[in-house]
């Protein structure tokens, strides 16, 4: 008996590659346009498919019937998107029926409206998945990964940092804080982990002028992890250590580790230490 054929829902980065690469190569690719898809809004995509289908957040009904032609009964949501810009006149039927509550609940916060995006599809039948229930160790368990034992105010730092994001939490705010000396000095907002990054790496010297500090990753309290999971990869390792951070504490089985390989080398390269915590 076949497996139900996976349908690849991509954004940006480097996740929606990793899946389609463990998902075979009967994986249907998805591509959004209008503002929400990534490379493909943008005229460029070099992920491999076999299968491909292009669809627009106005006409829900049309991509519900493509992945239908396709026999698609799981999708997963991978990769960055941006909140699509959305043309009332494109709308059809089955999107123009959900259209005041999809609206509603993008006036909110990113987990709020990924879990009416979940339930969209689950109504219309399809089964939604996590990309680490398809590519295998893309989270880590407890313990340090790489880089020096953190210290004990590196310790302290991250403990700070998760009770701050845990305050955050029901205001579905952010999924990162940067943290020194007790201090904090960056919290992550709708422009996300790189720019909270650089913006500590402007501004620390006006407030913690000694280097060192922990960037703590992790999920919001009762964050639905099949869409929208914390990632960091060697991308985050380079701002932290423009941001002069010692140590960068993420969420045990919660927070992807992308290129892990890349990751370990420059985390280990400039001395940061990586490990994960409940």
């Amino acid at each position: 008996m076949t497996a139900p054929r996976l349908a690849v829902i991509a954004g940006d980065g480097l996740l929606p590659e990793l899946v389609l690469r463990a998902a075979g190569p009967d994986t249907v690719l998805v591509r959004l346009e209008g503002g929400a898809g990534g490379a493909a809004a943008s005229g460029g995509d070099d992920l491999d498919a076999a299968h491909r289908v292009t669809a627009r957040v106005e006409q829900l009904g049309a991509l519900f019937d493509a992945l239908r032609g396709h026999d698609v009964r799981q999708v997963v949501m991978a990769g960055a998107m941006q909140r699509p810009r959305v043309d009332p006149v494109l709308l059809d039927a089955t999107t123009a029926k959900i259209m005041p509550d999809l609206m509603a609940a993008m006036a909110g916060g990113d987990d709020a409206l990924l879990r009416m995006v979940i339930g969209i599809f689950e109504r219309q039948g399809f089964a939604v998945r996590g990309a680490h229930e398809i590519v295998a160790d893309l989270t880590l368990p407890n313990g340090r990964l790489c880089g020096p034992a953190p210290s004990e105010g590196e310790r302290r730092d991250a403990a700070r940092g998760r009770s701050i994001l845990s305050a955050l939490g029901p205001a579905d705010v952010g999924q990162g804080a940067v943290v020194a000396g007790g201090l904090c000095l960056g919290l992550e907002t709708a422009q996300g982990t790189d720019a909270m990054l650089e913006f500590v790496a402007e501004t620390r010297g006006q407030v913690a002028r000694a280097s060192g500090g922990v960037f703590v990753k992790r999920a919001k309290p009762g964050q639905d992890l099949r869409v929208d999971m914390p990632a960091i990869g060697p991308l985050t390792v380079e701002a932290a250590v423009r941001a002069g951070l010692r140590g960068i504490c993420i969420q045990t089985g919660a927070v992807l580790v992308l290129d892990r390989a890349k990751v370990l080398a420059r985390a280990d390269e400039a001395g940061v230490a990586i490990w994960a915590e409940p």
